[in-house]
């Protein structure tokens, strides 16, 4: 984990403290390095609800909803705008917490599909009653994609609790 990833996660502890706000996160292609980004700042506890960490197309399906639908379309599949909003709304549900995130992508070094090369990250901000999707295109080797992805959802988590 980088300094500067942990240095988000201090800032969104601090920030979910001071607005009495909870977090959660649904991670497939980082692999609960969100949830451990967060959990390595003391106090952590009082922000974080939980993660669900659906690297698999079944979890994503069977514990946070994501219709069957859109993991089987060809043209939308897993790393996808619908499957991250969905991914983000069903961590809200899921976590029971105020503010959920969700990422969903490729970080390589295999896996590239037409027009989803290695690098393509979709994101899920979910609140109740909206959530903002937003696409992001890192690079580097896969140590360096997941690093900016966590570092991009942690940031996401801290709009979204200032946004409360």
């Amino acid at each position: 984990m980088s300094p500067k990833s942990v240095a988000v996660a201090q800032r969104l502890v601090e920030l979910g403290i001071k607005h009495r706000v909870t977090v959660g996160t649904a991670e497939s292609c980082t692999g609960g390095l969100v949830c451990g980004a967060i959990t390595s700042v003391p106090g952590s506890s009082c922000v974080l609800r939980g993660g669900v960490v659906s690297y698999d197309p079944a979890v994503k399906h069977d514990v946070l909803g994501v219709d069957q639908e859109i993991i089987d379309d060809p043209a939308r599949g897993v790393v996808s705008e619908e499957c991250a909003s969905q991914m983000a709304q069903g961590a809200l549900s899921v976590l029971g917490c105020d503010v959920a995130v969700s990422i969903t992508g490729i970080a390589g070094p295999g896996g590239a599909l037409p027009g989803k090369p290695v690098g393509t990250v979709w994101f899920g901000l979910a609140k109740q009653g909206s959530v903002k999707t937003r696409l992001k295109h890192f690079s580097g080797d896969r140590e360096a994609v997941r690093d900016q992805a966590v570092r991009y959802a942690l940031s996401l988590l801290c709009e979204g609790i200032e946004d409360s």
